[in-house]
């Protein structure tokens, strides 16, 4: 098979994020099964949270997380980037550096293998631009192509983040904007424009390194990263770990170029209805909200934002550090007392 005639995404059916398993099939598995008991695991599976966390002395814990998923794009080196910039963004969700990475490999034998060559080397240049190792990694023959990262971050103690701390009084703070999983479909259907999509990869392929930084010196009681359980899902989950209620200003969201279009056109990832089985009886609305928005609201993420809990004066300047990185992280809602629902779209 010829590299410049292959389409990556037409080698699979879903992409990106929007490929994971639906949130209620996962926990309906994950809810049986024994849970293990370490004193030294500080974070688990038990709060849906980013990554594990292995405490390995007084000064020091391991941050573990693994990712990986089929193309979104068809440019090698770019979904090399997207799925590296993924997968070590729930180490810094947890409030950890990256240091080691592991390749994740499935590619399919009829490619030629400068494919995979270029692919690797997209993950490299995400790996060395976090400032961690490749340090080896495992392949397999695959009809359906994929590529991630086990990696493993570290930090002090007091410096974890979780998604289960916000606090009453505190402004979520968004750092990318909603949309890839509706546009990517767009692109495999070939509807979006070249800009179109290369803005949507260039988002894709931040590193969340900036938006971590960034809260240096500042309050963060709770952190987690939007990806494939969208913006509702992931704030769901912040909402009911804290015990609190969220209330998003559906309206200072911010949203990539065209989403809301093609969402009015039904250019919906099939996530989208994932999520919204899973989760429509978690959400209010206080004032009814346009359909294409709510989709966009549970839209499967790619490589998204890191959210963020913080107090009114960090979130304001956590804001002006970010304007030198990115022009979309914005204040998108809340944390009140607890309601009749944990989540309340305004």
């Amino acid at each position: 098979m010829n590299k410049k005639n292959i389409s990556l995404t037409s080698l699979v059916k879903t992409s990106g994020c929007a490929a994971k398993l639906g949130p209620g099939i996962l926990h309906s598995v994950l809810s049986t099964l024994p849970k293990f008991h370490d004193q030294r695991l500080l974070v688990g599976f038990d709060t849906s949270d980013d990554a594990c966390v292995y405490q390995v002395n007084d000064a020091t814990v391991a941050i573990q997380t693994v990712d990986f998923f089929p193309p979104m794009v068809d440019d090698p080196y770019r979904f090399g980037q997207i799925a590296a910039a993924n997968a070590l963004s729930d180490v810094y969700a947890m409030g950890g550096t990256p240091a080691t990475a592991m390749n994740l490999v499935c590619f399919p034998s009829c490619l030629d293998i400068e494919i995979l060559k270029e692919i690797l080397e997209g993950g490299y240049s995400k790996v060395g631009e976090a400032g961690a190792v490749i340090a080896g990694g495992h392949t397999i023959a695959d009809p359906t192509p994929k590529y991630g990262l086990c990696v493993t971050g570290f930090a002090h103690p007091e410096e974890i983040l979780t998604n289960a701390n916000a606090k009453t009084g505190d402004l979520l703070i968004l750092t990318k904007p909603l949309g890839i999983g509706i546009l990517n479909t767009a692109a495999k259907a070939g509807l979006l424009s070249e800009n179109q999509a290369e803005l949507t990869a260039s988002v894709m392929a931040t590193l969340n390194k900036y938006a971590k930084e960034a809260c240096r010196g500042l309050r963060v009681h709770s952190c987690t990263d939007v990806t494939g359980f969208s913006l509702t899902g992931h704030s769901y989950e912040m909402a009911d770990g804290s015990r609190k209620t969220i209330e998003l200003f559906t309206g200072q969201v911010p949203i990539l170029p065209e989403a809301l279009e093609f969402a009015s056109m039904g250019i919906i990832p099939e996530g989208m209805y994932n999520n919204l089985d899973y989760l429509e009886d978690k959400f209010t609305c206080k004032n009814p909200i346009p359909q294409n928005l709510q989709d966009v609201l549970l839209d499967p993420q790619t490589s998204g934002g890191l959210l963020l809990s913080m107090p009114e004066t960090d979130a304001k300047e956590f804001l002006k550090r970010m304007e030198i990185h990115t022009p979309y992280a914005s204040i998108i809602g809340q944390v009140t007392e607890p309601k009749e629902k944990p989540l309340v779209f305004l």
